[in-house]
């Protein structure tokens, strides 16, 4: 029947959630942390020469990091909240050939005074960016970035400091107009200051290439990255793992350019570096392992991908063990890679030892115990269409368990979307957390799926019963279709995740289906109320692709 062999065509391709590979590098930003003082400094060159020196003069020490920081003198870097993390503060240059930068001379009482309101402006405008106070921020990064002009001059790397401050608090307001210009000349002066190769150039120019990544300004972050990874290959050397920071990130760039060889090979060599300094088991290469993984994955590498996610699953298990959620996703997003391989024991059995450990570490009815079951299900379905043709009975008995699976992650999904309508003032929902509405938003596309997912198992159920020569009504795959466009018109229409591309896809999944079937009904004799029904499907399917594709036309 052509309805089945489409129906699991399309049960075939899918795959686990996406994980939006722009949240991989994208929003995540680098920025140098600017230290002055009296200070021994020890940084390593290359083959591991350490030298140390003594300064009176005041210095300046670029630190690089994953996280979104603010600059400021003497202080830690601290993580910006609302920026994905990458690396830690221990991700800093410790290669940086220091020399004196500005020594204090007759202006020494109004320089320290200068310094002592630049480093209070630079480290309360840090607090309350962090905070999220952006707007009064932003007025201590302008009264820092006065106080560094006039104390210092303007063209001092003081003031390349506070111009960088300037220009990542505007990136977060999405100012891109105002932030550029600010970075560029954090990067000017600073050569003009050291000279076109010096690291902190290169740290700059980091920076500025990630500015330019998340806006998706392609070969300018390009150019950035590799002039960048030329003066750290030189200063710091192949193995340092600043170096492969640097190298990852680039690599994230060929790889959005369509130069997926290049782009491997960078990303694979930045992997290689940590795990050869010991950092084989740390949040920064689990996320490249994962990213990779995800490239695998995009060009059909299922067995690269597999070796990929069982390292994961090896380190998170030795790290945090089962008790710990991510341990349950690296584990379940194995299940579903050996599900695409055709491994469909193995998916099923890793993909039940996550439903007992969500059961155990959250309640039974988290919306992620209802997508665990939906998982469950679709293995089952695919098993039980291996079994038709040896085993009716078996095929049939797995279609059952899947029917229960789906059941309960339908009766998940249902509850937590009815508890959110409950809600009677809207306002409420657009006020709550960010966590609620991605709980309601998964929970809506897991309904959708497990209903449409329900339906094509009747179907197939309806076809095995035929070929024994029993009767069996479509009535209930007809069922749970209509329940499944129901829920989405129900749900989705006055709020955000209506205008979700992937909740419309699943929506139009299931228009697609119910028109099919009664398509296939549809007889002389079949009342016009049926062939309404049809027509009215058929309207529906062009407006929603219609939708679909005047969406994909405008993002592109």
């Amino acid at each position: 029947m052509s309805l089945r062999q489409a129906a699991f065509a399309l049960l075939r391709r899918l795959r686990p959630p996406r994980q939006t590979l722009t949240a991989t590098f994208c929003g995540r930003t680098t920025n140098a942390l600017i230290q002055t003082g009296k200070m021994e400094l020890s940084y390593q060159y290359g083959l591991g020469h350490t030298w140390k020196r003594q300064h009176r003069e005041f210095y300046l020490w670029i630190f690089l990091s994953g996280q979104a920081v603010i600059l400021s003198i003497n202080s830690s870097i601290v993580m910006a909240e609302d920026v994905p993390t990458e690396l830690s503060s221990e991700n800093n240059i410790q290669g940086a050939n220091l020399t004196g930068l500005h020594k204090i001379e007759d202006g020494s009482v109004i320089s320290n005074i200068h310094t002592s309101k630049w480093r209070v402006f630079t480290d309360n405008g840090r607090d309350l960016f962090l905070q999220g106070k952006l707007e009064e921020a932003e007025k201590l990064f302008l009264s820092a970035l006065q106080e560094a002009k006039e104390g210092f001059g303007g063209r001092d790397p003081h003031v390349a400091a506070a111009y960088n401050n300037l220009a990542e608090l505007y990136r977060v307001k999405k100012a891109f107009c105002k932030a550029e210009p600010l970075y560029l000349e954090a990067v000017k002066i600073l050569e003009e200051s050291f000279g076109p190769e010096d690291i902190r150039v290169g740290a700059a120019l980091h920076n500025l290439g990630q500015f330019y990544l998340v806006q998706r300004k392609l070969e300018e972050a390009r150019m950035c990255y590799e002039r960048a990874l030329k003066i750290k290959r030189r200063v710091l050397g192949h193995g340092h793992r600043d170096y492969a920071d640097t190298m990852y990130h680039l690599g994230t760039v060929l790889y959005l350019q369509g130069k997926e060889k290049d782009s491997e090979t960078l990303i694979q060599d930045s992997i290689k570096i940590l795990e050869d300094g010991g950092l084989g088991e740390s949040i920064i290469c689990l996320r490249r392992l994962r990213y990779l993984a995800q490239i695998y994955l995009k060009s059909n590498r299922l067995a690269e991908a597999e070796n990929v996610h069982r390292k994961i699953l090896h380190i998170m298990e030795l790290s945090k063990g089962w008790d710990s959620l991510d341990t349950v996703i690296a584990a379940e997003t194995l299940g579903l890679t050996l599900q695409s391989l055709g491994n469909l024991g193995d998916a099923k059995d890793l993909l039940e030892r996550c439903l007992e450990a969500r059961k155990t570490i959250l309640l039974e009815d988290h919306i992620q115990v209802a997508a665990n079951m939906l998982y469950i299900a679709r293995v089952e379905m695919l098993n039980s269409n291996r079994l038709r043709k040896i085993n009716t009975s078996e095929a049939i008995a797995e279609l059952d368990k899947a029917r229960d699976h789906l059941g309960q992650s339908i009766r998940i999904a249902q509850r937590v979307l009815d508890k959110s309508e409950k809600q009677e003032d809207k306002q409420q929902y657009y006020g709550a957390s960010r966590e609620t509405r991605k709980d309601e938003n998964a929970a809506l596309m897991i309904l959708l799926q497990s209903l449409n997912a329900l339906g094509l198992l009747e179907i197939t159920k309806q076809e095995l019963l035929e070929s024994r020569g029993e009767h069996s009504p479509t009535v209930e795959a007809e069922s749970a279709l209509h329940q499944c466009i129901s829920a989405f018109k129900e749900f989705g229409i006055g709020r955000s995740m209506h205008s979700s591309p992937d909740l419309k896809v699943e929506y139009l999944s299931c228009l697609k289906q119910l028109a099919s079937l009664i398509r296939d009904s549809i007889t002389e004799s079949t009342q016009q109320s049926r062939r309404a029904t049809l027509q009215e499907l058929k309207d529906e399917i062009k407006h929603v692709e219609a939708e679909l594709s005047l969406r994909g036309k405008r993002k592109n």
